[in-house]
């Protein structure tokens, strides 16, 4: 393995025109501008391409899914390159030239996840000018999410003031200590800062052909122009919406298909009746971020004074054809008012704990937030992911047979872990699907951003969906970045570790219970995690059926695959097949040892708790003696006591001996 990490980079082997580079544009703007303008990249200019809000542009990729180089083929590259640098360097003096340099750091190959687990030949570096424009739009970014951070630090103290025993009796106390609530115009920005609203939501169209590929990010507002129709050279066109299930979700998907022909449906991977794909992702978002949505959301959605003004940017963005009254007669239908965060509640992330599991039906079963806690997950006692919260997110995908994908998914957390996993949860939501580092989704465009559908096994949207599919239902994973950071089931073993060894402590009221409380929450989480897990292995076997039942409809027809030697479906869907079931098998093996140690825990308590029992016994057992003794001896010592009194001094007395004893027993 260390031979494969000393041999020359792939890159230095390719010449230079092959991977051209663009210039950087300039960054984007906030998601949240009401403009519904778009921005376009297309890896097929040459000249830097900005939109017209000025989107930078990313670095051109090139996919080796179909070209990877086997191990001889990459010595014989390695041997003329030496060969060459050997030549050179006694033809003229050694040089630290800017050209050499420039060639090393200009470009990046991007490689499929299956790729990469047998050959680390994807270069992590950038071009620096292009990575400086893209930290630039990170830090103006940044500085509004601080302002918006801001705002909301000064209403969660408002709101704990007013609500807290403790601080109420305080600014009762003390005048002084009331803290009054930021003004309703920050308020009406601080909620749009965090639920943008719909017509507002930025939305990914991702167009592919042969050798091209263009991205473009366009408002939820103007989506329906986008799925009518696409230019001559796009054989898919890649629709992403960050949309959970609700209202918006259940009117996009019902018009996007109403709006073209039906694809070919998987009816063995569907649903009954829904012959449409969805699994669940897990992803990590920042503890912080996700707790700052759900305070702002329930602190908020009440106040009467934000509504108005609220629901009327909902749609203000709107041009959409039928979107708008699509999403009111369905809300109608179900009895629930369309207004801002009836719309919005949809892009919270799930809790492990909370939401349903795939298979959910209609906008009703979204997750309606109702308290500000955060589950205090025992992931997060593993240093690595100290900062982050474990979250599902639902993931559905709809196709058309006129090469039309739509993708629908709030998740915006990250899908690959490596030594960088702090800095990519920092990053804002906005900036996330141009980190292909970090996200999932976005590496799926970056994949194939230079060829285009020239590596495809066969260039359907079937395939497509296949590829995509498996890239985000098998995350989180380490492998590619070179398994550089703990994988999330390796720091569950960790802690069950822990666990563990906690158990030898000795008895304590409070630790125990909180102990016992720790075993129970990482139970529940491994269990969910399993859930998910197993469902995704039943998800690829099954699909297989379906796209075993494609090749053969395609067999039928003549229709070959326009590269052959690509990287067919089956071949992605066994692998993802394998990897997702050798994370499950781990958790199983992780939930029995976490449950047989719980049941080690019980035994051990009870030992304890015997052992206990018998000393309380024994000194059970000598009180009782000391309690027969004393009554035995007490009267004894009374009476001997009064028959022993001197009584000489009092005998000639006055007092009758009736007398002595009741005063002298009122004073006992």
């Amino acid at each position: 393995m260390e031979q494969q990490y000393n041999e020359e980079p792939l890159w230095n082997t390719l010449d230079g025109d092959t991977l051209g580079s663009e210039s950087p544009g300039l960054p984007t703007e906030r998601r949240h501008s009401s403009s519904a303008s778009t921005s376009t990249l297309s890896t097929a200019d040459t000249n830097d391409s900005t939109g017209a809000r000025g989107r930078r542009t990313r670095p051109s990729v090139t996919s080796l899914s179909s070209q990877l180089p086997t191990v001889r083929e990459k010595n014989q590259q390695r041997a003329l390159s030496l060969e060459k640098s050997s030549n050179s360097a006694s033809l003229s003096p050694p040089s630290l030239g800017t050209s050499s340099l420039a060639k090393l750091s200009s470009e990046e190959i991007v490689v499929s996840s299956k790729k990469v687990l047998t050959s680390f030949s994807k270069v992590a570096t950038r071009n620096a000018e292009k990575e400086e424009a893209r930290r630039q739009q990170i830090d103006r970014f940044n500085v509004e999410n601080n302002g918006q951070r801001e705002v909301y630090n000064r209403l969660k103290k408002w709101a704990d003031t007013k609500i807290g025993p403790a601080e109420y009796l305080l600014s009762w106390a003390v005048p002084s200590y009331q803290r009054a609530p930021p003004h309703i115009e920050e308020l009406k920005s601080l909620a749009r800062h965090y639920y943008p609203p719909r017509s507002e939501l930025k939305c990914h169209v991702c167009d592919f052909g042969e050798g091209r590929a263009e991205h473009n990010v366009v408002d939820l507002g103007r989506l329906e122009e986008y799925w009518q129709m696409k230019p001559d050279w796009v054989d898919v066109r890649w629709i992403h919406a960050p949309l959970g299930l609700g209202l918006t979700h259940s009117s996009i998907e019902d018009i996007f298909l109403h709006d073209g022909p039906t694809g070919r449906e998987f009816e063995n991977a569907g649903r009954s009746g829904w012959p449409y794909l969805e699994t669940e992702v897990l992803n990590f978002r920042h503890r912080d971020n996700f707790q700052e949505m759900r305070d702002v959301y329930l602190l908020l959605h009440d106040l009467k004074e934000l509504e108005e003004d609220l629901n009327e940017s909902t749609w203000k963005a709107d041009h959409n054809a039928s979107l708008h009254t699509d999403v009111d007669w369905r809300a109608g239908h179900i009895g629930i008012d369309a207004n801002f965060w009836n719309l919005v509640d949809a892009d919270m992330p799930w809790q492990l704990s909370e939401g349903l599991a795939m298979g959910a039906m209609g906008p009703r079963d979204g997750l309606r937030p109702i308290v500000r806690h955060v589950d205090k997950q025992t992931l997060s006692s593993h240093p690595f992911y100290a900062n982050s919260q474990l979250v599902r997110n639902p993931f559905r995908s709809f196709h058309r047979s006129d090469g039309f994908l739509l993708t629908l998914s709030p998740m915006a957390g990250v899908n690959y872990l490596d030594k960088n996993f702090d800095r990519h949860l920092a990053e804002p939501i906005d900036a996330m699907f141009d980190n292909d580092d970090a996200s999932a989704v976005g590496h799926v465009y970056q994949a194939f951003a230079s060829q285009g559908t020239a590596s495809w096994h066969r260039r359907t949207v079937e395939w497509f969906l296949v590829y995509l599919l498996t890239e985000v239902g098998v995350t989180p994973h380490n492998f590619r970045q070179g398994c550089n950071a703990p994988t999330f089931e390796s720091a569950y073993s960790a802690v069950i570790q822990d666990l563990k060894r906690r158990r030898y402590d000795r008895w304590k009221p409070e630790v125990t219970v909180q102990l016992v409380r720790d075993y129970l929450s990482c139970i529940d989480e491994l269990t969910t995690v399993r859930l998910i897990l197993s469902r995704k292995v039943e998800l690829f076997k099954i699909m297989q059926l379906d796209i075993k039942k494609f090749e053969a409809e395609d067999t039928r027809s003549r229709k070959t695959p326009e590269n052959p030697e690509g990287e067919t479906a089956p071949e992605r869907l066994v692998w993802a097949m394998n990897t997702v079931k050798a994370q499950h098998d781990c958790f199983e093996r992780l939930l029995i040892d976490l449950k047989q140690s719980m049941d080690a825990l019980f035994q051990l308590r009870s030992i304890e708790q015997n052992e206990l029992a018998i000393v309380s016994d024994s000194q059970n057992k000598a009180i009782l003696v000391f309690t027969v003794v004393t009554v035995i001896f007490l009267p004894l010592s009374f009476f001997t006591s009064y028959y022993g009194m001197n009584l000489t001094g009092i005998v000639n007395t006055v007092k009758t001996e009736k007398y002595f004893w009741k005063e002298h027993l009122g004073i006992a």
